[in-house]
């Protein structure tokens, strides 16, 4: 049976969609069930999310994790100083340049393994991610059953540079559950911030949907079960970084991990 890739845990919503306790319950968890990758940026919640997470660093000092952030460019002069601080740490497991831009060319010669461990790319396309050069080891992109920015030629590359995939919104912020169909949902991602509804809210999107919807009526199994168990059965991907608002979140992608009905699964590859 072919590998699957392990759950990492989206600190997105923290500072933003929930607060500090649920934050630390969901991080709890997560560390629980085996979670050894976490993921932030210095955007989210204007820093609030990095905050949180280093606050639960500083008070569970696990061991064993990968912590990651991103910053957004430019890049010819970058200052990891706030993260820094924020995060409570000295030394970066991961940095992600959070968005492509021409600066990514020319990094900071000061972003070394004495600060940064590992640098990565996030919604870079293939050309972009192939003009950066090998300093890249981690590369994260949406990818989902709606919308995908991990195409077949992605993976083979990054397979061949010895590049690890970390994929982000296996649910489509929500779009796959099929909860929107009637409407923003109030207090969704898609409500908070309204630029998202772009990515989702077109022919081709809705079309995924529709094929997602109609395999829920035919195998009795839930939208969303079978959107996670598409996303956690993917070639080629190391990491799928689950989101979410409380531990159950986290448990139905745990469940998902765990669907081995092979028929289903092909259904839906294909």
């Amino acid at each position: 049976m072919k590998k699957c890739p392990q759950i990492g845990l989206g600190c997105v919503t923290f500072g933003r969609e929930i607060d500090e306790a649920a934050s630390f319950a969901l991080l709890d968890h997560a560390l629980e069930r085996g979670v050894r990758h976490f993921d932030t940026a210095a955007a989210y919640g204007g820093g609030a999310s990095e905050t949180i997470l280093g606050k639960w660093l500083a008070s569970r000092k696990p061991e064993g994790i990968t912590v990651a952030t991103k910053i957004l460019p430019p890049y010819d002069c970058i200052d990891i100083t706030p993260s820094l601080k924020r995060l409570g740490v000295e030394q970066l497991d991961l940095l992600y340049l959070h968005q492509w831009h021409e600066t990514a060319l020319q990094l900071d010669s000061a972003l070394d393994e004495r600060v940064v461990k590992q640098l990565g790319a996030s919604n870079f396309t293939l050309e972009q991610l192939q003009a950066v050069g090998p300093r890249f080891s981690f590369v994260q992109n949406n990818h989902n059953f709606a919308v995908s920015d991990v195409s077949d030629e992605f993976r083979a590359y990054c397979a061949v540079s010895g590049v690890s995939i970390v994929t982000y919104s296996p649910l489509g912020a929500g779009f796959l559950t099929g909860k929107h169909q009637n409407g923003v949902q109030t207090g969704s991602r898609f409500s908070i911030i309204p630029g998202h509804q772009q990515v989702y809210f077109h022919d081709s999107a809705y079309q995924r949907l529709a094929k997602l919807e109609a395999a829920a009526k035919l195998t009795g199994h839930s939208q969303a079960h079978l959107a996670l168990a598409w996303a956690l059965h993917q070639p080629g991907i190391d990491t799928v970084l689950i989101g979410g608002r409380s531990p159950a979140h986290l448990d139905q992608a745990f469940a998902a991990l765990d669907f081995d009905d092979e028929t289903i699964l092909n259904q839906l590859l294909s």
